[in-house]
Protein backbone atom coordinates (compact mmCIF):
# COMPACT_ATOMS: atom_id res chain seq x y z
CA UNK A 1 0.00 0.00 0.00
CA UNK A 2 1.55 3.48 -1.12
CA UNK A 3 0.53 7.24 -1.11
CA UNK A 4 0.21 6.49 -5.24
CA UNK A 5 -2.51 3.58 -4.59
CA UNK A 6 -4.46 6.40 -2.14
CA UNK A 7 -4.19 8.68 -4.62
CA UNK A 8 -5.25 6.26 -7.60
CA UNK A 9 -8.33 5.16 -5.50
CA UNK A 10 -8.99 9.18 -4.96
CA UNK A 11 -9.17 9.83 -8.37
CA UNK A 12 -11.14 6.47 -9.24
CA UNK A 13 -14.35 7.32 -6.60
CA UNK A 14 -14.79 10.34 -8.83
CA UNK A 15 -14.95 8.58 -11.63
CA UNK A 16 -17.82 6.13 -10.50
CA UNK A 17 -21.04 6.70 -12.71
CA UNK A 18 -23.37 3.88 -10.16
CA UNK A 19 -25.17 5.06 -7.56
CA UNK A 20 -23.42 4.97 -4.08
CA UNK A 21 -25.47 5.05 -1.20
CA UNK A 22 -25.29 8.04 1.21
CA UNK A 23 -23.92 5.74 3.93
CA UNK A 24 -21.71 4.07 1.53
CA UNK A 25 -20.31 8.47 0.89
CA UNK A 26 -20.22 8.56 3.98
CA UNK A 27 -17.93 5.72 5.19
CA UNK A 28 -15.77 6.37 1.73
CA UNK A 29 -15.62 10.36 3.35
CA UNK A 30 -14.72 9.37 7.36
CA UNK A 31 -11.35 7.02 5.74
CA UNK A 32 -10.67 9.79 3.62
CA UNK A 33 -10.74 12.44 5.87
CA UNK A 34 -8.95 10.14 8.96
CA UNK A 35 -5.98 9.32 6.28
CA UNK A 36 -5.48 12.82 5.20
CA UNK A 37 -5.67 14.62 8.45
CA UNK A 38 -6.24 12.23 11.37
CA UNK A 39 -8.47 12.42 14.03
CA UNK A 40 -11.35 14.43 13.42
CA UNK A 41 -10.11 18.05 14.76
CA UNK A 42 -13.35 19.98 14.46
CA UNK A 43 -16.08 20.69 16.47
CA UNK A 44 -19.60 19.06 16.16
CA UNK A 45 -21.77 21.18 14.04
CA UNK A 46 -25.09 22.24 14.55
CA UNK A 47 -27.82 19.38 15.09
CA UNK A 48 -29.83 21.84 12.37
CA UNK A 49 -27.04 21.02 10.13
CA UNK A 50 -27.81 17.57 8.99
CA UNK A 51 -25.50 16.85 6.34
CA UNK A 52 -22.51 18.11 8.09
CA UNK A 53 -23.32 16.46 11.59
CA UNK A 54 -23.61 13.40 9.83
CA UNK A 55 -20.20 13.81 8.12
CA UNK A 56 -18.67 14.53 11.37
CA UNK A 57 -20.38 11.90 13.05
CA UNK A 58 -18.64 9.48 10.30
CA UNK A 59 -15.39 10.72 10.62
CA UNK A 60 -15.30 10.70 14.36
CA UNK A 61 -15.91 7.51 14.78
CA UNK A 62 -12.57 6.54 13.35
CA UNK A 63 -10.95 8.39 16.07
CA UNK A 64 -7.63 6.70 17.05
CA UNK A 65 -7.28 4.61 13.84
CA UNK A 66 -3.77 5.38 12.25
CA UNK A 67 -3.83 7.28 9.13
CA UNK A 68 -1.98 4.49 6.97
CA UNK A 69 -4.79 1.95 8.45
CA UNK A 70 -7.24 4.74 6.96
CA UNK A 71 -5.94 4.37 3.45
CA UNK A 72 -6.17 0.70 3.35
CA UNK A 73 -9.77 1.21 4.05
CA UNK A 74 -10.23 3.43 2.04
CA UNK A 75 -8.69 1.97 -1.50
CA UNK A 76 -10.59 -1.56 -0.14
CA UNK A 77 -14.14 0.55 0.13
CA UNK A 78 -13.22 2.53 -3.34
CA UNK A 79 -12.59 -1.32 -4.96
CA UNK A 80 -15.56 -2.54 -3.12
CA UNK A 81 -17.47 0.05 -5.25
CA UNK A 82 -15.78 -0.22 -8.46
CA UNK A 83 -16.41 -3.77 -8.65
CA UNK A 84 -19.60 -3.17 -7.43
CA UNK A 85 -20.85 -0.58 -10.18
CA UNK A 86 -18.80 -3.17 -12.95
CA UNK A 87 -21.74 -5.39 -11.86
Amino acid sequence: MSQVEFELACAAIKQLKGPVSDQEKLLVYSFYKQATVGDCNIPAPPATDVKAKAKWKAWTRNKGMTKLDAMRIYIAKVEELKKKEAG
